[in-house]
């Protein structure tokens, strides 16, 4: 059987992209051919001009983007608790209160090098460490320093990620990764990408998720169907009834 890739584009800083991991991840579980799908995690940046959270320290998540969007600081506290409750159904929790605005590019270098030092899963795992230090516990994920604790929680070397993050290592992998995007016609994240057959949008309900695994799958494996000669007519045969 062909095995089955999915790609997934995502922000670090996206509260959705994080949710939708969650849901995904429970549609992958129960997919009977889970261990035949291979799961790569792409780059894309909400704000790839975003100032690096030295630029503004103490600034706040509900500041920044109550000014960003021009909203009410009370309408973005109402969001955040929407997504907070959302986040709290797959066993996130969310503390928007401690988030800490933050340019991404470094965190998502830090995906690809995770990848080239120990592979998928441990670019998995940063993945979801990132996130979570991001989201749940108020690290800063632009910090160099915060970037290589993470790695190391993730089993990595930290060492090695610290000497590759010093130089532009997995920058070219991140703006390859945001090329293919927009040649892919992808505007928002999360995005997933079934064996370069189907595509998905947003943090989907786990159902539409194992609707996607499902599709995708037949569509790469599809059942074995023999042609038969165009005008023939159905001549004697025996088949289970009888002959």
């Amino acid at each position: 059987m062909t095995e089955l890739h999915v790609e997934i584009w995502s922000d670090i800083a996206c509260p959705w992209c994080y949710i939708g991991k969650r849901r995904f991840a429970a549609a992958l579980d129960s997919f009977e051919h889970r261990d035949q799908v291979r799961v790569t995690w792409r780059s894309f940046e909400l704000q790839p001009d975003a100032e690096h959270s030295s630029a503004h320290p103490g600034l706040t998540e509900l500041a920044m983007l109550s000014e960003r969007k021009g909203l009410p600081v009370e309408q973005v506290r109402q969001m955040f608790a929407q997504v907070t409750a959302l986040a709290a159904e797959v066993g996130l929790a969310y503390d928007f209160d401690t988030v800490v605005p933050a340019n991404t590019f470094d965190a998502h270098r830090l995906v690809h090098v995770a990848g080239d030092l120990g592979g998928a899963d441990a670019a998995a795992e940063v993945v979801e460490r990132l996130m979570s230090a991001h989201f749940e516990h108020g690290r800063v994920v632009d910090d160099v320093d915060v970037l290589v604790e993470v790695a190391g929680e993730a089993g990595l070397d930290t060492a090695a990620v610290r000497a590759a993050l010093a130089t532009d290592a997995g920058a070219g992998a991140v703006r390859a990764d945001e090329a293919e995007a927009a040649a892919l016609g992808v505007q928002g994240v999360p995005f997933f990408v079934a064996g370069r057959r189907l595509g998905v949008s947003g943090a989907q309900p786990v159902e539409v998720f194992a609707q996607l695994l499902a599709q995708a799958w037949r569509d790469a494996n599809p059942p074995l169907a023999i042609p038969t000669i165009a005008g023939a007519a159905d001549a004697e045969a025996c088949g289970p009834d009888g002959c």
